[in-house]
């Protein structure tokens, strides 16, 4: 009996950190933004979204942003609000 309640609270908190989001990004499955300094010369709010594993690099062209351009893995997003901490945002 013990063995059942283990398992179900195994399964319970596995769903509970998936639902959540944040350890999907943490592991590096799922893509992510995050705010980064405004570079000179520019304005609005910048943020730097990085690709996952399991999908690629999130679209804020809904944030109504626009993409400043590719380094490397990294695409540059100009915003003209800010869109909050680190997170997914696709």
């Amino acid at each position: 009996m013990l063995r059942v309640v283990f398992a179900s609270l195994l399964v319970l908190a596995v769903m509970v950190a998936v639902k959540d989001g944040r350890t999907l990004e943490k592991v590096g499955l799922v893509g992510s933004c995050a705010p980064v300094a405004t570079p000179g010369g520019q304005t609005g709010f910048w943020h730097a979204c990085k690709e996952g594993k399991l999908e690629g690099r999130p679209d804020l062209t809904r944030k109504s942003c626009m993409s400043a351009g590719l380094i490397g893995t990294v695409e540059y997003w100009r915003c003209p609000t800010p869109l909050g901490g680190p997170t997914s945002l696709g």
